[in-house]
């Protein structure tokens, strides 16, 4: 029996002269259409010391809008279009984008090409934001679990931009007021077309939309930046570190082991990623242990984060009972442990993969929902064609590779990580 494709959707890939790659994916729900624009620069492009943050700062600077488009004309075309409209920064990308009815495509694309080929900012508005960004920092991190996230990647690696968050390092963004230079500079670098994918999904016809796109993108010129991502070092030993949490909070310990990067066809970053929900999901025999019987802990999750580079595998708990936070962590250690020797059978691995390939249709249910689904991977590999190797590469697993993939969990490769509530 042939595979189901996981995104079922016909596309169309169009490449620009200068480099811009145009997705056009032509949905059933009428008259919306959604714009996604996926910058391929996250906190992973900032190699430099002392400059973390800037692909973040950039996503709130892009706002700061243009000659033609001053920020108070832009959102007041926003709104009289009755547009939805946002943005966000992740590890290996920023990417913003609107739904609005399908009609009204050439006012946005027009508006959208402006800002990237023209975005204006004052030295004092630079400043003004940078101020703003810090606010956010310290907001952040008033959560206990992006301090335990913040902590764990500090910990974790040594050399690579996956060692600081999207945030970047409280340090770096005290500076960032005084390196307005620097930020012309990141923005010539990355804001480019060769380094953007443009997603169009919705009520629309792949050739109009190309005509469309070709004058208002076409013009921008290529750049000539080559980043070169430092490679981290092999783990060699167990990493630990401790938060010690200022209020009340309940404990949270975090369990991180090295992983590889994203690649679709890979039946071991596939193993992973089933693993994650056959062991550590809500359905997993460890959940129903430690949240449901004994009720020392009330959250267990992990994340295998698809990156382009190798990342982590994270196992997170949050700790009902704060006595019971060492017999919680000994227990993810432990399934960690097992799993090499104890895969799954086949019938539970078939049940996780049916389980991922629904949930992943049942999200593709409006065009915003679809291309929000789809914004990730494009920025892995620029073609939606990646979702449906990456999940015909599932319906390969073997419980045998689940056992092979285990390898990851050596102990010289964890980092653990507890955050727990300052002593009186």
């Amino acid at each position: 029996m042939a595979q189901r494709n996981a995104f079922p959707f016909d596309y169309e890939l169009y490449d620009l002269a200068n480099g811009l790659r145009l997705i056009t994916v032509p949905l059933p729900w009428r008259g919306t259409a959604s714009v996604y624009i996926v910058v391929h620069a996250g906190s992973r492009n900032e190699v430099e010391a002392g400059r973390s943050g800037f692909a973040h700062f950039f996503e709130h600077m892009m706002f700061r809008g243009t000659p033609d488009w001053p920020p108070e004309r832009y959102e007041r075309e926003l709104q009289r279009l009755g547009a939805s409209s946002n943005a966000y920064t992740e590890d290996d990308r920023t990417v913003y984008h609107t739904t609005l009815a399908a009609e009204d495509l050439d006012t946005l694309l027009a508006m959208e090409a402006d800002r990237f080929l023209h975005l204006e900012y004052s030295e004092e508005d630079f400043r003004t934001e940078a101020l703003a960004v810090l606010g956010e920092y310290w907001k952040d991190s008033a959560e206990p679990l992006n301090r335990l996230h913040e902590k764990l990647r500090d910990t974790a690696f040594d050399v690579h931009p996956y060692k600081h968050t999207t945030m970047g390092f409280l340090r770096d963004i005290e500076r960032m007021p005084e390196m307005y230079d620097y930020s012309l500079a990141f923005f010539d670098r990355f804001y480019r077309p060769e380094n953007t994918t443009l997603l169009i999904a919705g009520d629309i016809e792949p050739p109009r939309v190309r005509s469309l796109v070709e004058p208002h993108w076409g013009p921008w010129p290529r750049g000539a930046y080559r980043l070169e991502v430092p490679q981290e070092p092999a783990q060699t030993a167990p990493r630990e570190a401790r938060i010690e949490w200022e209020t009340h909070a309940l404990p949270y310990v975090a369990v991180a082991q090295r992983a590889p990067a994203y690649e679709d066809t890979s039946v071991e970053c596939a193993a992973l990623d089933l693993i994650s929900a056959l062991s550590f999901s809500e359905g997993s025999e460890l959940y129903r242990r430690l949240v449901i019987e004994e009720q020392w802990a009330d959250e267990l999750w992990a994340n295998q984060v698809d990156h382009l580079d190798p990342y982590l595998f994270t196992v997170v708990a949050r700790v009902k009972q704060p006595q019971r936070t060492a017999d919680v962590r000994r227990a993810m250690e432990d399934e960690l442990d097992r799993l090499a020797a104890e895969p799954p059978p086949e019938e539970r691995l078939e049940q996780v993969r049916a389980h991922l390939f629904y949930r992943f249709q049942l999200g593709l249910n409006r065009s915003d929902a679809a291309a929000s689904h789809l914004a990730p991977f494009l920025a892995l590999r620029r073609t939606p064609e990646t979702v449906n190797r990456l999940f015909g590469t599932y319906a390969c697993v073997s419980p045998r590779d689940l056992a092979a993939a285990a390898r990851w969990f050596r102990r010289e490769g964890r980092t653990v990580v507890t955050l727990e509530e300052k002593a009186p």
